[in-house]
């Protein structure tokens, strides 16, 4: 894509605030043309996802592109939750990227095995971190072509430019 590029909407579950925090700041950083949405456990993502309760208004809980998700979680885990979204045919569209600290060999194959669309052991440096948020920003945003439905939350918005909610 040249020129103007279309606002993405990415959902990340992570129930540890410091990296919620580190995330969002790599992706402010990366100046990727991103609206990442936050939630902290599995219940609150199925919620989101579904617009139950506080995320019953879709403007408020658009449709994401992508759902970055950290495995251990309260409530639901991670792998509850990859397995409710790869069984749903209207979720199933969405990429799912596992980002978390685990590298349990069981745990990358289990996700898989659900569907999950890539595993990411969350990077020691902040640094690394904007490298990924950009790599992954190119990689699933202008590299690869996914179905519209699962773009949705794309809005006009300048290039570069990030919000977080």
């Amino acid at each position: 894509m040249k020129g103007r590029q279309p606002t993405v909407t990415i959902l990340m579950a992570d129930d540890d605030e410091d990296d919620s925090m580190l995330i969002r700041e790599a992706i402010t950083v990366s100046q990727l043309p991103i609206d990442l949405y936050a939630v902290s456990n599995g219940e609150e993502l199925m919620d989101y996802l579904y617009h139950r309760g506080q995320y019953a208004d879709t403007s408020l809980a658009p449709r994401p592109g992508l759902i970055l998700l950290d495995l251990n979680m309260p409530k639901k885990d991670g792998l509850e939750v990859l397995k409710e979204i790869k069984t749903n045919p209207e979720l199933r569209p969405i990429p799912v990227i596992v980002l978390t600290t685990s590298k349990a060999e069981e745990n990358i194959y289990h996700t898989y095995s659900l569907g999950a669309n890539s595993y990411i052991v969350k990077p020691m440096t902040f640094s690394a971190l904007v490298e990924l948020m950009k790599t992954l920003g190119k990689y699933w945003f202008e590299t690869v072509e996914l179905p519209l439905a699962v773009a949705g939350g794309r809005n006009e918005q300048k290039p570069n430019q990030s919000s977080a909610h």
